[in-house]
């Protein structure tokens, strides 16, 4: 192997991240369910912390036998809910210039070992967002779908953040955010990333 190329392999290696990740057998056996689902006990969670793994993303990314963990965060206000617009050049390629009513991201082992997912969660949401007001958590399920290549390989912790502020912006990883009304989100829905949709699917069904 000649010196640039193994520079370039001694960068990719320094630049990939190691993510929490469970076997999918482990996690669903043969009882995955489609969409959003809330478990009556602790199960999946308890599951999580006894099977998880802090594998390479680059190579988890296209390992279709494991599920990457990855909190999913909804912010609310007064009604409306907080639409964000993904980067043209966002990290995960897939998602690029798409809309999405949730904030996700991967776990790294550093992120939790001295707290559980739902307080990683809130550490997300600030550092994807600048918000100065308090919220109040929900957790709303957990989210599964097979149907494209992006879900195939992500499982999603689902939680409402319900907000007593209007004062929220993005931050690097997005492009734009704005609050909006379940009808008003209706007209972005063929723009949304597929999670979103599921997720305002949900929103929809289960409004007051």
């Amino acid at each position: 192997m000649n010196t640039q190329k193994q520079k370039l392999n001694a960068l990719h290696l320094k630049k990939d991240e190691n993510i929490l990740v469970v076997k999918r057998d482990t996690l669903f056996g043969n009882n995955a369910w489609q969409g959003i689902k809330k478990p009556q006990d602790d199960h999946f969670v308890e599951t999580i912390m006894a099977a998880k793994e802090f594998l390479p993303r680059s190579v988890m990314e296209h390992d279709f036998s494991y599920k990457q963990i990855i909190p999913y965060l909804v912010f609310s206000h007064a009604d409306t809910y907080f639409l964000m617009q993904r980067k043209a050049k966002a990290s995960e390629q897939r998602l690029k210039s798409k809309y999405s009513l949730g904030i996700g991201g991967h776990i790294r082992q550093e992120d939790i070992q001295n707290a559980d997912i739902a307080s990683w969660a809130r550490r997300e949401f600030h550092e994807e967002v600048a918000y100065a007001g308090n919220f109040d958590v929900t957790f709303l399920g957990i989210l599964n779908d097979d149907s494209n290549d992006v879900g195939k390989v992500h499982v999603g912790f689902v939680y409402l953040l319900q907000g007593d502020s209007d004062q929220i912006s993005v931050k690097e990883e997005l492009q734009s955010g704005t609050l909006l009304t379940i009808d008003e989100c209706n007209m972005f829905y063929d723009r949304m990333e597929h999670w979103s949709k599921t997720v305002f699917d949900f929103l929809q069904a289960n409004k007051p």
